[in-house]
């Protein structure tokens, strides 16, 4: 059966993409990567760009765990022992030992009860919040949340869904006093760091709030926090916003294994009457494959890591790294966004000289995403940099130099 009416209009659709510089494109294919030597770290080789080498600066894996040894072995290890994928659901028979000495380790770092697994944070996100929500929830909302919050609220439909302005904890209050008397249930969502900017959520003022109202909802005010971005990148021992804001009362945190722990997959971890009730109840767990045993273990090992001693380590060379980048940015007169977080906006405010500056980087062998609208509100166009623990001074010099001839091109 021929789709020519159906391609005809998809095709004016891309080309419309293209048109106004929106159009992601064909997607780079990475061939090789090869090691850092110690002067220089991890390149990597793309195709159809032969032996040009490549240093990336648009990885979440912000503590450069996916190259580290005892992370590969620790995979190869379990693969051999459990084989490379769970074979199904884990309430058929998926379930490995690896996968609860894993949420049990991710529990006692963050201090709660139990955790869960999830193939991804973005399922993780709308596999709970589906369940949480009912048809007398309201829910309230930072503007800037990522994409899995946007449409896990249209999947869940609330009985009332409210946004308030970016950070705006003064507006998050009317939003709160607005919702009293209208719903038994609130919950408040927000990210941990967002991830656009590397800004980060006020946690413990928006925490205060809750405790304040509490009382004025029948079933209580729930804060969920997506900290995927934070988690393993922020805070003197990698547990994110809740430590770099002293939080309490942060009732749900959502993170996620495929960003500084360098593996795969998601996890929510709560009171145990929560994560019970979420086993029960969560779609994107209950009727999909969890992560292999082997990732599983993977990500373990890359947890126990982070927390010892040479974790700190590991997250004090970030820091530094992150500061030197952004010192050197602004002293090229370079508008970023500031923040200890590795995620460094350069904000460039214009969709074609995004793509430019992008190309341009390209052509010097580096690897940098351009943040266009609808990614970004309008105006708001920049080059995302992320910095990665497995990066050195070397290389932050060699992309710096790259900048300051592009300037004064």
């Amino acid at each position: 059966m021929g789709n020519i009416k159906l391609e005809k209009v998809l095709s004016q659709h891309l080309k419309e993409l293209k048109d106004n510089g929106r159009l992601k494109g064909k997607e780079c294919i990475v061939t090789k990567v090869m090691k850092g030597d110690g002067k220089k770290g991890p390149r990597y080789f793309l195709k159809g760009m032969g032996e040009q080498e490549f240093l990336k600066m648009n990885s979440n894996s912000y503590l450069g765990m996916s190259l580290r040894e005892e992370i590969i072995h620790e995979e190869e290890k379990a693969t051999r022992q459990y084989g490379v994928g769970p074979g199904a659901v884990r309430f058929i028979s998926g379930t490995f030992l690896p996968h609860r000495n894993l949420e049990k380790r991710l529990a006692k770092f963050h201090d709660r009860d139990d955790a869960m697994l999830f193939s991804s944070a973005y399922t993780t996100v709308i596999g709970i919040l589906s369940p949480l929500i009912t048809s007398d929830t309201n829910v309230i909302s930072d503007e800037l949340n990522h994409n899995c919050i946007i449409n896990a609220l249209k999947l869940s439909k609330p009985k009332n869904k409210k946004i308030y302005q970016h950070l705006n904890v003064k507006e998050l209050e009317e939003r709160i006093n607005e919702s009293i008397g209208q719903a038994k249930r609130l919950i408040i969502v927000t990210d941990g760091i967002f991830s656009m900017r590397g800004d980060y959520a006020p946690l413990d003022n928006i925490s205060e709030l809750c405790r304040k109202y509490d009382n004025k909802f029948q079933e209580n005010i729930i804060l969920v926090v997506d900290d995927s971005h934070g988690i393993g990148a922020y805070g003197k021992s990698g547990r994110g916003t809740e430590e770099i804001t002293r939080a309490k009362g942060v009732d749900i945190l959502i993170g996620t294994l495929g960003k500084a722990f360098g593996v795969n997959g998601g996890y929510v971890t709560s009171s145990q009457t929560i994560i019970t009730y979420l086993r029960e109840s969560a779609p994107m767990y209950i009727y999909s494959n969890p992560i292999s045993p082997a990732e599983a273990a993977a990500a373990l090992k890359s947890l126990e890591i982070l927390d010892s001693p040479m974790g700190k380590d590991i997250l004090l060379h970030l820091h530094r790294m992150t500061e030197k980048f952004e010192k050197g940015l602004l002293g090229l007169n370079y508008e970023i966004i500031e923040s200890e977080h590795p995620i460094v906006p350069l904000m460039v405010r214009n969709t074609q000289k995004t793509t430019d500056l992008v190309n341009y980087l390209i052509s010097k062998g580096i690897l940098a995403t351009g943040l266009n609208y609808p990614v970004v509100p309008k105006g708001d166009e920049e080059i995302r940099f992320q910095i990665n623990a497995d990066h050195t001074a070397y290389d932050i010099d060699y992309a710096l130099d790259a900048l300051k001839k592009y300037k004064e091109k």
